[in-house]
């Protein structure tokens, strides 16, 4: 089974469900987390390509997925996974509340998630060299950034292994390109001293700047009916769901 889709760049394709070589790769979990892996993965299920988007291909080069930005990168498996299994989703919740504390399932569709399309403005700037600019409110200097790709995905997710910085500065300094005044040696000291105000601000500006699937839902607990925010969770079961799951 196949089907066209069109990411958020506008990269647009036709896609394939996986199949058991796929599965193999997704079956090790030290495996998975690497962003090779979804490299592998989107390479295989990726059968053509009818509107490259803002991406140079041509029959001599195939689309590079490490070089493709993480918003399409992510539609596009979430499109192979619901392909593969169906659009339903379940997942297992703990109810936030402190007086309560009840773990629960929950399912989502999958095809509800809200997506953005990439920004006309990040669109040029990305086929332009890939630089944005915006300016920090308190401190008042100017910052340019770049929209992530594969490559820069997993570059982060070393840095965080390797235990270089928490979540906040990597994922800060996986989009800074240029601080006005500051060399690029010294970024990371500049961030330790940055108001977090500031922090906060620049990663405000960066989701600015993103298309992509908004993964951010809203779960009500059955018990207490209290209703709590999470980011979508991205488990084992998501693109390997038992057979119980599969058939809810």
């Amino acid at each position: 089974m196949s089907e066209a889709i069109t990411c958020p760049s506008g990269l647009t394709g036709t896609i394939r469900g996986l199949k058991g070589k796929e599965g193999k790769l997704l079956a090790d979990r030290n495996a998975a987390r690497s962003g090779a892996t979804f490299d592998q993965i989107l390479a295989a299920c990726w059968l053509s390509t009818e509107d490259p988007g803002p991406y140079a291909i041509d029959e001599k080069q195939p689309l590079d997925w490490s070089k493709v930005l993480v918003a399409d990168r992510f539609y596009a498996l979430l499109k192979i996974r619901a392909l593969t299994f169906g659009d339903a989703y379940a997942f297992s919740v703990q109810c936030a509340a402190a007086s309560c504390r009840e773990r629960f399932e929950w399912e989502i569709r999958l095809s509800e998630l809200p997506v953005r399309v990439l920004p006309a403005e990040a669109l040029a700037a990305f086929q332009a060299g890939n630089r944005l600019e915006t300016r920090l409110p308190r401190d008042g200097r100017k910052v340019w950034f770049k929209l992530l790709t594969g490559a820069d995905e997993q570059r982060a997710a070393k840095a965080i292994k390797a235990g270089q910085g928490g979540l906040l500065q990597a994922a800060l300094l996986a989009r800074l390109v240029e601080v006005e005044g500051v060399a690029s040696s010294e970024r990371r000291g500049f961030l330790d001293e940055l108001e977090l105000a500031d922090q906060v601000a620049l990663l405000d500006r960066f989701d600015e700047a993103d298309g992509g699937v908004e993964t951010s839902i809203e779960v009500e607990c059955p018990s207490c009916l209290s209703v709590q925010e999470l980011d979508l969770p991205f488990e084992r079961g998501f693109f390997l769901p038992r057979a119980k799951e599969r058939a809810a």
